[in-house]
């Protein structure tokens, strides 16, 4: 039996667990990509220093999947998320998103207290989202306010948060929940697309339509590119004892309207196509529209930089001019 640790990754073949999965390739362990889809293993994977891969296709949500997929398992990475709408509104209302985005860490739970073995409890990491803390009057954030989420996804999220802090007080595992903010970038496989706010729009401006904001547009959001973020699940993973019980928020410390992003998103596809930068208009929200949509969250990650040292290192600009050239080229496969 091989002594690298094996790290499985749930939902390998997503946007972010396929940016992960490109940097633990080129790490010293095993590795499981467990998915519905078989996750691509990153290209030029032959050094001998590099991970072991073992490639597995899954419905985690079947009884005794996620028990088999996890056996053995040193720590695991849980970036399953219920998108049966497209987006994580879909969790919404709908049995299915708490199976997925619930379930299946109760899931993780009980199979860790099943096999339970010699050795450090396996590290479980999870993403949560800054949202969780529900509507404030304030816009930053830095982790240690009461949470109160008033969608259904959010109250998912935290209710999953929650089994895993439970699960660490009673040593079954290493819990550790990074709460994510507005997650953006090109595609990372050719299995993985970006449905969020971001690269819609990047689609939209690139096809030449209007880009839509509701109300006035002035709620900030912090954004987070892809690869900032599968970086703060590596260092997590490096810090895993120092980390493990709690939440931490995962961010620039930096807000950006929607209007503003819109602007930039225009503006950049604009020079990148020789195109008249598409125009940003108002409009009425949508009935499903969320009381967090019109709030600004910014989320302050001191408290995890000091842990571990991450930050997030690509700005704003940069990012976004990645993630247009990465859907000019025809990386993305259509939605």
């Amino acid at each position: 039996m091989s002594d690298q640790p094996l790290v499985v990754v749930l939902g390998a073949s997503g946007f972010v667990g396929s940016a992960l999965v490109a940097e633990l390739a080129g790490r010293d362990v095993r590795l499981r990509l467990v998915a519905r889809r078989p996750a691509v293993v990153p290209p030029g994977h032959t050094a001998e220093a590099e991970a072991e891969i073992e490639v597995r296709t899954a419905d985690l949500t079947g009884a005794g999947q996620v028990a088999e997929a996890i056996a053995g398992a040193d720590v695991v990475v849980n970036l399953l998320l219920y998108t049966g709408g497209g987006t994580w509104r879909a969790a919404e209302d709908e049995a299915p998103g708490e199976r997925v985005n619930v379930g299946v860490v109760r899931d993780i739970v009980a199979a860790v207290r099943a096999e339970r073995r010699d050795g450090p409890p396996p590290v479980v990491l999870f993403p949560g989202s800054t949202s969780q803390v529900g509507p404030r009057a304030e816009a930053r954030i830095d982790g240690t306010e009461p949470d109160a989420p008033v969608t259904a996804y959010d109250r998912q999220k935290l209710a999953a948060e929650r089994e895993l802090k439970a699960a660490t007080a009673e040593g079954l595992l290493r819990g550790v929940t990074l709460r994510l903010g507005t997650v953006f970038g090109g595609r990372v496989s050719p299995t993985a697309t970006d449905r969020g706010v971001v690269t819609t729009m990047v689609r939209r401006a690139l096809a030449g339509e209007p880009l839509t904001v509701w109300g006035d547009g002035t709620a900030e959001r912090d954004l987070l590119y892809v690869e900032d973020v599968a970086g703060a699940f590596l260092a997590a993973l490096d810090h895993a004892d120092s980390l493990a019980g709690r939440h931490w928020l995962i961010g620039t410390g930096g807000g950006r309207s929607v209007r503003d992003i819109f602007t930039d998103v225009a503006e950049t596809v604009a020079a990148r196509t020789g195109a008249p930068a598409v125009p940003v208009v108002s409009v009425p929200a949508p009935p499903d529209a969320t009381g967090m949509d019109f709030h600004s969250v910014v989320a302050d990650p001191v408290a995890f930089r000091t842990v571990t040292g991450w930050q997030a290192r690509v700005p704003f600009r940069e990012a976004l001019e990645r993630t247009v050239s990465s859907l000019t080229r025809g990386d993305e496969v259509p939605l």
